[in-house]
């Protein structure tokens, strides 16, 4: 039994011959030896979390339109493939199992095989590393590609896995991430058919969530927030008693809450303590669905939401993928780079400022402008917690809250 599952998706096969040039000693691509004549079958490979899968999948909208008759397969960590899955573009995904990582080394090391033993037996002739660490690197090579291309970090590999790739380019770290997964293709004469951030939920998932929350209260006229208050890394979580504060005020203004957490233990538990501080006394408004939605119902949620309200996490990013408008408190890391993205963006860079309020369309991410921040640390001299996040007052963000609500 392979480790590795295939979830197959419906696309459409069509053709494409290309070519591109080098650019080495421009210090923007350096060892470029990409030719795209018979390109028909492209592996795209991101081995990260859930919110960095989806912000691929103006990618593969692109590969569609420069390679139409081409078979494209998406390699993706387990727990992450919904963010793919029903993509039009996207023939397959590709399931890597994270599991092989806590197993007996023997066991480990076999199912690695077999991962890399069934990308070989696809043939693929393309490979697209969005990764950046050394089991993208390996998987690019061992595919058996002929073209094979990933971003360039700048630094000298200590076992050689630059030389893995035919193509590596330079990107500009201080853009959007959305935008940086485009520009590498671009380095390489793929350009984009489009910028916008797509989940696909299937109707009966939207049905499911429709009648699920219409048995909490929830009606299609009412109107409500989507909080979703946890991170998996905490040092990007704000105050538990300012998130009650903020929850409290909703309910008291007659706006309803659905309250969402990932299914770990640790997250369900931080948003118990969190409904454990909430005051508001009519508390009917206010829906708990705590690890309890897949990422496809997530998703459901956020599109029936008038606002969703949360920190740095991947359901922000599938809310703003929804078209939900965000706003979302951040701390150590950058909202030039991972800011909710607005779907009505083109080639601007969404947020130009390195901190700060600030808004791109219908987002908005409040940030404290101290010139520590974004300082990219899993919170304050090895606290976990992060004093950026816990300055933000409750206060702030409902003035905010309010601006963009009523």
């Amino acid at each position: 039994m392979l480790e590795c599952d295939v979830f197959a998706t419906e696309g459409i096969i069509k053709a494409h011959s290309g070519t591109t040039n080098s650019e080495e000693g421009h210090g923007t691509t350096v060892r470029v030896n990409a030719n795209f004549d018979g390109i028909t079958n492209i592996l795209a490979i991101k081995l990260r979390h859930i919110g960095d899968v989806l912000l691929t999948s103006p990618v593969y909208r692109a590969l569609r339109t420069a390679f139409p008759d081409a078979r494209i397969s998406a390699l993706v960590n387990s727990g992450s493939e919904e963010t793919l899955t029903g993509n039009p573009y996207i023939n397959e995904v590709m399931v890597f199992n994270r599991k092989l990582k806590d197993m007996p080394v023997i066991k480990k090391y076999a199912g690695e095989l077999n991962n890399l033993r069934a990308i070989r037996q696809r043939a693929f002739d393309m490979a697209i590393d969005m990764t950046g660490g050394d089991r993208g690197a390996i998987i690019s090579y061992v595919s058996g590609a002929r073209v094979r291309l990933a971003k360039d970090s700048g630094k000298a590999s200590r076992w050689g896995k630059n030389y893995l790739y035919t193509g590596r380019a330079v990107l500009n770290g201080m853009t959007h991430v959305v935008m940086q997964n485009l520009e590498l293709l671009q380095k390489f004469s793929i350009e984009p058919a489009g910028y916008k951030v797509e989940m696909h939920v299937p109707e009966d998932v939207t049905d499911s969530v429709d009648r699920l929350l219409k048995g909490r209260g929830i009606s299609n006229p009412d109107t409500y927030v989507h909080v979703h208050p946890t991170s998996r890394w905490f040092f990007k979580c704000w105050r538990d008693d300012y998130m009650a504060e903020v929850i409290d005020w909703l309910l008291k203004r007659g706006i309803k809450v659905v309250l969402t957490a990932a299914p770990g233990k640790r997250e369900i538990e931080k948003a118990r303590g969190i409904l454990s501080l909430v005051k508001e006394t009519n508390k009917g408004g206010l829906i708990t669905l705590l690890g309890e939605t897949s990422i496809k119902a997530l998703g459901a949620v956020s599109k029936g939401a008038a606002m969703f309200f949360g920190v740095d996490s991947a359901p922000m990013h599938i809310a703003a993928s929804m078209d939900t408008p965000v706003v979302a408190i951040f701390g150590p890391s950058g909202a030039f780079n991972w800011g909710p993205w607005d779907n009505e963006k083109t080639i601007q860079q969404p947020y130009a400022r390195r901190n700060g309020i600030q808004t791109s369309g219908i987002h908005t991410v409040i940030q404290r402008d101290w010139d520590c921040v974004p300082c990219g640390c899993d919170g304050c001299d090895a606290t976990k917690k992060s004093k950026c996040l816990h300055d933000i007052s409750a206060k702030e963000v409902t003035d905010l809250i309010e601006q963009r609500l009523f």
